[in-house]
């Protein structure tokens, strides 16, 4: 499972769409075979991509989809220490790339794993469901479907859980995860204990604006890059949201809210950082 949040898959989906639709492939390469399930042999993984043109790249959840001009899509989902970056076809290939995709215009498309544990397939469009998740286990994807608050609200309430708990569960939300997660219940002044059923109105109103706005604002700021989980988009870039956390990571800092040291705990597994002023 890739520990990149929904800001950093959605800045790769959106340079991937910019960078490579109408390109032409001219090659294509498994290396590690270990993140080609469905590859037995590494020649079968460039047998449907050769001559065929990028139509459009969109995203399933937390997977990129890049539809070819053939009938057949090329899916990527980053595993834990997956990474994508475009190169020139004069750049030599790391140690940690386990597949390349070279177009006729614009270098290459390199997918890179160290442990192995990104899944890359070549499917069919009529296949392609084979290789997605269940739509029954993809929760609302908040930029695919926005809905209002009171819907937000109803989702919310029809859940008996943590907001942590609730705000990380890929089945009720695609691409909270632990960063974005502490940013936004921290916006929303509300304790990751709290129960997401018990909120009041005014409660669920504030953590609708929080989920909204701190997602669209790393996005905007292409994804968030820390020394724990860094993160570069195509071009070798950070992403810039790290600048503008308010909690995670900044325990024993002052709060930007209360003046008091930001404090970290641990729930349910999970890290927590939170400032005395969420109640």
């Amino acid at each position: 499972m890739s520990t990149l949040e929904l800001p950093e898959i959605e800045t790769l989906r959106r340079d991937l769409d910019r960078d490579t639709t109408t390109r032409k492939i001219k090659s294509a390469e498994a290396i590690g075979l270990k993140s080609f399930p469905a590859t037995k042999v590494k020649k079968d993984f460039d047998e449907h991509l050769l001559g065929a043109k990028v139509d459009l790249v969109e995203r399933v959840g937390v997977v990129i989809v890049m539809r070819l001009d053939n009938e057949h899509a090329v899916t990527i989902q980053l595993g834990e220490h997956g990474r994508l970056e475009r190169s020139t076809g004069r750049t030599k290939v790391a140690s940690d790339v386990v597949g390349v995709i070279g177009f006729t215009q614009g270098g290459d498309l390199r997918i890179a794993d160290k442990k192995g544990s990104s899944q890359i397939h070549v499917v069919h469009n009529d296949e392609l469901a084979t290789v997605l998740p269940p739509p029954e286990t993809v929760g609302l994807d908040l930029l695919e479907s926005p809905l209002s608050w009171i819907d937000f609200g109803r989702l919310v309430k029809a859940h008996n859980l943590p907001l942590k708990v609730m705000l990380t569960d890929p089945e009720i939300f695609v691409g909270i995860g632990d960063i974005y997660s502490n940013e936004i219940l921290f916006d929303a002044g509300l304790r990751h204990d709290r129960v997401s059923a018990q909120l009041s109105t005014q409660e669920i109103r504030r953590l609708y604006r929080s989920v909204v706005g701190i997602m669209h604002e790393a996005i905007k700021y292409r994804g968030t890059s820390t020394e724990d989980r860094p993160f570069f988009d195509l071009s070798g870039e950070p992403g810039e949201f790290a600048e503008h956390l308010a909690v995670f990571g900044k325990d024993g800092d002052l709060s930007p809210r209360s003046r008091e040291p930001i404090l970290k705990t641990s729930f349910k597994h999970q890290v927590v950082y939170y400032c005395k002023t969420q109640v």
